[in-house]
């Protein structure tokens, strides 16, 4: 009957303030309605620059190739290279391409012409996949066989044919406004009551401690609920993505990610003296396991100090194990690991939570 009273306590504190009760409702619909669109690893709009030295029908023809990719935004062509390095160090060209003098006499005597291609390599990712994607279109140029023989290529996109990168990033997503929503929140509330005055008033009522804390945490769980049931109808109305998997695992999955944030988040809060401090210590926590997660970039291709984290880090337990269920359609025995893990982490961090409170002090 206590837990009973202390849930009411803390939904009221949530529906009297100003700030919260927006924060939950609008903070997923943001999210999901806008950082699919630019959440994207696909490398567009390279501004490549042209310095044709043959002046030839065939290096024209080549010209027009690169102009009609959508892939690049054709700057025009200059003159001599130097003019176009010039341009690339004011960040006016990423990529530029330099046709020999006797590119056409090459491709006619069959010849293999040296193209020069130079990249901004400053951001590695850009300057290369815009180098592979100009390579690929001379090679097809100077060697009409070649992309033949590639037509002839079949190649079968296995659970995203459509290589649509939203529907990598969708349940990637859930893991942000998950950690966010039930990881700060918590974090601010015991601290919040010790700013107020008022934990002093609930230290001495006769609530246990594992009642004091399972209040905490319950409201969390229940808002966790509603932030993954707000993003999968998001996902579906507004891209048209659904769960190829079971949802009640998708929910199983949020719950026990749930359980560790929350838990966590007040377990910071419970040693922390003031907001600013358990601010600064749970954004710590926050960017450290988001990028070691395999979120953005791939865990194997880490140094192997680093992917050894990812064994005690529940995000990247959930960011595989619901990439598995949403998108691959997977079942509770391709995920039980993760599950198992999630369970345990989020376990120890519960009684941590409960342990770390000082109920007298």
């Amino acid at each position: 009957m206590t837990l009973k009273y202390l849930i009411q306590k803390e939904f009221i504190q949530i529906r009297r303030n100003a700030f919260l009760p927006r924060l939950i409702v609008m903070f997923p619909i943001m999210i999901m309605c806008v950082m699919p669109w630019v959440m994207s690893m696909e490398v567009k709009n390279i501004k490549v620059a042209v310095v044709d030295n043959d002046r030839s029908t065939l290096s024209q023809q080549l010209v027009h190739s690169i102009e009609a990719s959508n892939y690049f935004v054709f700057k025009g062509q200059v003159p001599t290279y130097r003019s176009a390095l010039q341009q690339m160090e004011k960040s006016q060209v990423d990529v530029v391409m330099v046709i020999p003098q006797d590119y056409s006499k090459d491709v006619a005597l069959g010849h293999q012409p040296q193209v020069l291609i130079a990249a901004n390599a400053v951001n590695g990712t850009k300057g290369a996949m815009g180098g592979n994607y100009l390579t690929q279109i001379v090679t097809q140029h100077v060697n009409p066989d070649i992309a033949s023989m590639q037509s002839r290529i079949s190649t079968l996109f296995l659970y995203n044919k459509h290589l649509n990168f939203k529907l990598f990033m969708i349940p990637a997503l859930f893991a942000i406004v998950m950690m966010l929503m039930t990881g700060f929140l918590p974090a601010l509330n015991i601290v919040g009551e010790k700013e107020a005055g008022t934990i002093e008033q609930i230290n001495v009522t006769p609530a246990s401690k594992w009642s004091f804390i399972l209040a905490k945490l319950i409201p969390y769980w229940i808002i966790a609920l509603f932030v993954i049931t707000v993003c999968l109808l998001l996902a579906w109305a507004v891209y048209g993505i659904t769960s190829a998997g079971p949802l009640a695992l998708i929910y199983l999955l949020s719950m026990l990610l749930a359980l560790f944030w929350s838990s966590l988040g007040l377990v910071i809060s419970n040693y922390s003296d003031t907001m600013q401090q358990a601010i600064f210590v749970m954004w710590f926590f926050v960017v450290m396991m988001l990028l070691l997660s395999g979120l953005f970039t791939p865990t194997r291709s880490m140094p192997s100090w680093a992917y050894a984290t990812t064994y005690v880090n529940p995000m990247s337990y959930f960011i595989e194990a619901i990439r598995t269920v949403f998108i691959r359609g997977g079942g509770i025995s391709s995920i039980w690991h993760q599950l198992l893990a999630l369970l345990g982490i989020g376990s120890v961090m519960a009684v941590w939570a409960v342990l770390s409170y000082k109920k007298n002090s």
